[in-house]
């Protein structure tokens, strides 16, 4: 081979590696491509199968709506005037086999008691630890004119706890997992129980084989 030819042949091993290596990087992008879209934060959206945003809101309603068309709210209303009862979102276990966010949960709850109209709702044991530390550091630092009062916290006639649970049954590519969200709502100052509620859901997972639409 001429000395002319053995270049050549090194110019396009080289320009082949070049080509090979392009087409890896072009390859790796393509892997590596994501796509991000906004939808609806209120839409019902079911990837994996498992506790969502969308389970949260909806137990949480409905747990709602149970207590308030309940015997207790329209009782206290009646022994007060009309007043309103004052409840407080208690513990919520989580006792399923999934890491639940539980605070996300009781804040939904929160939410869907508020928007009632129907109760007020105070302050949690965590919330009032951090406010009341603040009201007492108001009594050295802050005008006295703008001083939040001591001792005028509004206490609560009622506390909600509960749990969730969860069972699953699995065989092959399908899956059933079950959810029994419990409520209870008690009479701080009697320790009775006015209220006791749930909600279940249970959803079917199939996995579909490659290919399949």
């Amino acid at each position: 081979m001429s000395l002319r030819g053995s270049v050549w042949t090194r110019r396009i091993g080289r320009t082949g590696q070049v080509a090979v290596l392009a087409a890896l990087a072009l390859v790796a992008t393509a892997c590596n491509a994501k796509r991000v879209s906004r939808i609806d934060p209120n839409a019902v959206t079911d990837l994996s199968g498992k506790w969502n945003d969308a389970d949260s809101r909806l137990v949480a309603n409905a747990l709602i709506e149970q207590s308030l068309t309940a015997a207790w709210q329209r009782r206290y209303m009646t022994a007060h005037g009309g007043k309103n009862p004052t409840v407080m979102i208690g513990a919520f276990r989580n006792k399923s086999l999934e890491l639940i966010p539980i605070q996300t949960f009781t804040r939904d709850l929160e939410r869907a008691f508020i928007n009632s109209g129907q109760v007020n709702v105070v302050a949690s044991k965590e919330e009032r630890d951090e406010i009341r530390a603040e009201r007492t550091d108001q009594q050295q630092n802050a005008a006295a004119d703008s001083r939040a009062r001591q001792a005028m916290e509004a206490g609560a006639n009622y506390i909600l706890q509960g749990d969730v649970q969860s069972i699953e049954d699995s065989e092959g590519r399908e899956k059933i997992i079950y959810y029994q969200i419990d409520a209870t709502l008690i009479d701080l100052e009697s320790n009775q129980k006015v209220w006791v509620g749930n909600h279940r859901i249970k959803k079917y997972v199939e996995r579909r084989r490659l290919g399949m639409e």
